[in-house]
């Protein structure tokens, strides 16, 4: 059976190889208090459809503040699910997000009420055309009082919609900054430079870093930047001018006033629209844009030059514009190239490079154009570049070097992957070459007991029968020693304590009943290194105390540890 599929409705998803279908309208959900979803990249089935087919869809994303996804679904939502069931939100003390101490997180009640309202626009609109239900989705500023309290705001590109500004590296930008979405390099400043926040914003969220080609506008409060695009863009008809403008999280009401230069040199002063920030706080990904429009006078036809000052004293930036008149056209499906990566399993060889060539399956008529990335898994190291596509192509080749050794590193995933950009929608998003390791892991010896004083550290020597070329991991879980007296948590240096089992030394307790994991990376390249467990000395007579450990070792590739022998330490008086 074939089916007509008219629009879809995300409900806080993933979508990891940012491939959205461009000409499916679509509305995204994105829960304000997410846990699983934190980054919340459903954003990407809106961002990710710019410029690459007509941009007829609709492409709406609603932001539901206080929402978490586990509680769209009936049989994720503690009180009402049969089986298990858990609020996502971990955070005890949130002002947003805790359920029962924050007003403004939702109950399951209201935030599956307002779902079911959204779901059903959507469905009005994509299903029985009724433009009635457009302005709740669109970014028109329109709330549905059956949505009750909840607080949802929309915005939305494609349908009746004319680029008029998409940042890109042929933007001219003067008094603000052109800054990169996603950067891999520390001196190329990305939008949110913050390390700590740049994964605060769902319209940042990474495919691979750095990923060339994502550019916002960074703009500085009381400065105007001007913005003028590499050619006029054409906005005849549109009725206004819609913006997506992001503020901080809590910032106050900021102003923009806006003017636009046209294409026989006229500049209009557009007026001013406001823009508040949305709640915010450690659980929460809030640097989110929100539409704001202005009526554009009708002799515009075209955008030269687009003017925005921030009225306020923070910073701001702006997403994208775009010439705006109401209705929901047709989105009139083009038949877009379909790309597929493929993936090779090869066996390593002991020496010498051997290039392989992955296959990137094409299928289609249309001139298009992808961006492909290859990842190195030695390196961590992401390049990208891109790529034409001539009608008729059915294959690009990616040539992907592997260098053979007689040194372990376990198995090995040259990562290769695909992003559309114009007249092409990706399929299998992710392949390359899994390169399988002949040579077997290094055995590893630990000192099997260890005596010390108190105040002196028990000492094991770790060896490896040989070197490896990646990284292996070391984490000791304490048992309950076969007999005698157990090791405290007071008997060890506190700071130690608390660094690797995250608690309080105090209580005094068996390390046994303590989350205590000594995590040891190994280097490549090392054959031999020792462990300490650094201890304290105390004024009472106990004689001797024991330690046991289990050692667990991670291996590149594998999923579960392998054990090794249980090693002992006693402490003497």
């Amino acid at each position: 059976m074939r089916w007509t599929i008219r629009g879809q409705v995300l409900v806080g998803p993933t979508i990891f190889g940012h491939n959205p279908q461009p000409d499916v309208p679509s509305v995204t959900i994105l829960p304000g208090c997410d846990g699983d979803v934190a980054d919340l990249q459903g954003q990407m089935f809106v961002d990710a459809t710019r410029g690459v087919s007509s941009g007829r869809a609709l492409h709406s994303a609603l932001y539901m503040i206080g929402a978490n996804h586990n509680y769209f679904n009936t049989e994720w939502t503690p009180g009402q699910a049969a089986g298990p069931a858990f609020d996502d939100v971990w955070a005890e003390d949130d002002p947003l997000c805790t359920a029962g101490v924050a007003p403004a997180r939702l109950t399951a009640e209201q935030q599956q009420t307002a779902g079911a309202t959204y779901i059903a626009a959507a469905a009005s609109l994509f299903v029985a055309r009724d433009e009635r239900a457009r302005p709740l989705l669109d970014g028109s500023g329109v709330r549905a009082p059956s949505a009750g309290p909840a607080r949802v705001l929309a915005h939305a590109i494609g349908a009746n919609r004319s680029a008029a500004i998409v940042p890109d590296a042929s933007l001219g930008v003067r008094g603000a900054r052109l800054c990169p979405q996603v950067s891999g390099d520390p001196d190329d400043a990305a939008c949110l430079m913050d390390p700590e926040i740049a994964v605060e914003s769902p319209h940042f969220v990474p495919f691979w870093q750095p990923e060339p080609g994502r550019y916002a506008v960074a703009l500085t409060g009381g400065t105007t930047g001007t913005l003028k695009p590499a050619r006029a863009m054409p906005v005849a008809g549109s009725h206004q001018l819609a913006l997506r403008l992001i503020v901080p999280p809590n910032a106050p009401a900021t102003p923009f006033t806006v003017a636009v230069t046209d294409d026989r040199g006229r500049r209009s002063t557009l007026g001013t629209a406001t823009v508040t920030g949305l709640p915010g706080s450690d659980s929460t990904r809030s640097y989110w844009a929100q539409e704001v429009r202005l009526p554009l006078p009708r002799d515009v036809r075209a955008v030269t030059a687009l003017e925005i000052t921030p009225q306020g004293g923070g910073p701001a930036w702006l997403i994208d514009a775009w010439g705006w008149r109401p209705g929901t056209p047709d989105p009139r499906p083009a038949p877009l190239d379909r790309i597929d990566v493929g993936q090779l399993d090869v066996g390593e060889t002991d020496s010498g490079t051997t290039t392989y060539t992955v296959p990137v399956q094409v299928r289609g008529k249309l001139p298009a154009q992808v961006r492909l990335f290859l990842t190195d898994p030695r390196t961590y190291r992401t390049t990208s570049w891109v790529t034409d596509i001539r009608p008729g192509t059915t294959r690009i080749p990616v040539p992907v070097s592997v260098l053979g050794n007689t040194t372990y590193s376990g198995d090995l995933r040259y990562t290769v992957s695909a992003k559309a950009l114009r007249n092409a929608v990706v399929g299998d998003h992710d392949g390359g070459v899994l390169v399988r390791d002949d040579e077997p892991a290094p055995e590893i010896t630990i000192t099997p007991a260890a005596t010390a004083a108190e105040g002196s550290p028990l000492t094991w020597t770790v060896n490896l029968s040989g070197a490896a070329d990646a990284y292996l991991y070391l984490v000791l879980l304490p048992e309950k020693p076969a007999t005698g007296t157990e090791l405290s948590s007071t008997d060890v240096d506190p700071a130690w304590f608390t660094s690797v089992s995250g608690e309080d030394p105090q209580p005094s307790r068996p390390l046994s009943s303590t989350f205590l994991q000594p995590f040891i990376e190994i280097e490549p390249g090392t054959t031999t290194f020792t462990v300490t467990t650094p201890t304290v000395t105390d004024t009472e007579a106990e004689g001797p105390e024991h330690l046991r450990f289990l050692p667990m070792v991670f291996l590149p590739g594998v999923q579960e540890p392998v054990a090794l022998s249980p090693i002992t330490g006693t402490l003497t008086d």
